[in-house]
């Protein structure tokens, strides 16, 4: 099966009652041969990875769970406070779950969790302390 493979810009989506349309922005340099040939109707099987600003594929899970739920899943979670503490960024080595949220809201300078709803700079930082959990936990 051949495939073809190129770097596309989303630039519009519309509904009609059929379904959605997908505008791309294809540079000239990137649009396959292969698919500038083909007819206009030809169907396709799909698949997209969207990247990050380091054209890294992105984790899509991570960028859309809601910063508030992940927020609670991070102070529910025993090994996060284990994180807490061997990365010496709390002094405490048993922590309880009001002590994760307490440590959490000065870090993310939040009065309250559900406060990441409104928060775009607080929640970049929230996904960027998941990120250094996770790797620690993969060690």
């Amino acid at each position: 099966m051949d495939t073809i493979q190129y770097e596309a810009v989303k630039v519009a989506l519309k509904q009609d009652k059929t379904g959605f349309m997908l505008t791309l922005n294809v540079h000239p340099d990137e649009i396959p041969d292969d698919l500038v040939r083909d007819f206009v109707g030809a169907r396709y099987q799909v698949v997209m990875v969207r990247l990050d600003g380091n054209n890294q594929p992105m984790d899509r899970k991570e960028n859309s769970r809601d910063p508030v739920n992940l927020a609670v899943m991070l102070c529910k979670d025993p090994e996060f406070a284990k994180f807490l503490y061997e990365t010496s960024q709390s002094l405490e080595e048993q922590m309880t779950e009001n002590d994760v949220a307490d440590w959490l809201k000065l870090e993310l300078n939040v009065v309250s969790r559900s406060d990441l709803k409104s928060n775009a700079e607080a929640t970049r930082h929230l996904y960027t302390i998941n990120q250094e959990f996770k790797a620690w936990k993969q060690k």
